[in-house]
């Protein structure tokens, strides 16, 4: 059996970051805005205990194919956390930049995190998968819910917001990859 999810990138309308906790996090106020820019994440049945992921399209030569992987790291915790001996291949074609501060990576994850819930049978609650999406990262819980939110603590506290009307953005990407750990860093140094 096969599940495919698509996974919508997000955009930050408005970010304030505070200084690092003594956990090394930055506490953050944001808006976050899913947008129709989408990686396709499927998961496909594999021998018990098999994880691997395969990755085409938009930056695929950068994208870790280990567990340093945020959708292997999804799918593995969900089968930890819900007992699942199933194995999964997972394959993420991607149409949204890497390093470019869309939540590629988050929103293959909480994708991972989906299609596997549907794959395994797990009956996860909504609650439960957006534990575990808090466990790999910040944009993950956003990610899981999409649409208009605020954001924050890490970014991981997430409040839904009602929004009216659709709206039009005009994203342009860097010809450079940015990590959100050296961008912080360098915020950190200017200040």
């Amino acid at each position: 059996m096969t599940v495919t999810v698509r996974a919508p990138a997000k955009i930050n309308l408005g970010l304030s970051v505070g200084s690092p906790r003594a956990d090394g996090f930055h506490p953050v106020a944001t808006v976050y805005q899913a947008v129709s820019l989408f990686d396709e994440v499927k998961a496909r049945d594999a021998a018990d205990g098999e994880f691997s992921v395969s990755v085409t399209g938009e930056g695929a030569d950068v994208v870790p194919l280990d567990d340093a992987n945020l959708a292997v790291r999804a799918a593995k915790l969900l089968a930890k956390t819900c007992e699942v001996e199933a194995g999964v291949a997972l394959s993420v074609h991607k149409s949204i930049a890497v390093a470019g501060g869309l939540a590629g990576g988050s929103t293959d994850a909480a994708g991972a995190l989906v299609a596997c819930d549907a794959l395994w049978g797990t009956g996860a609650s909504r609650d439960e998968l957006a534990e575990l999406a808090a466990l790999l990262g910040s944009d993950v819980p956003f990610c899981l819910v999409g649409g208009l939110a605020v954001g924050s603590d890490r970014g991981n506290v997430i409040t839904p917001v009602l929004a009216r009307g659709s709206y039009e953005w005009v994203l342009a990407y860097a010809d450079t990859n940015l990590s959100t750990g050296e961008v912080y860093g360098e915020l950190d140094r200017l200040r």
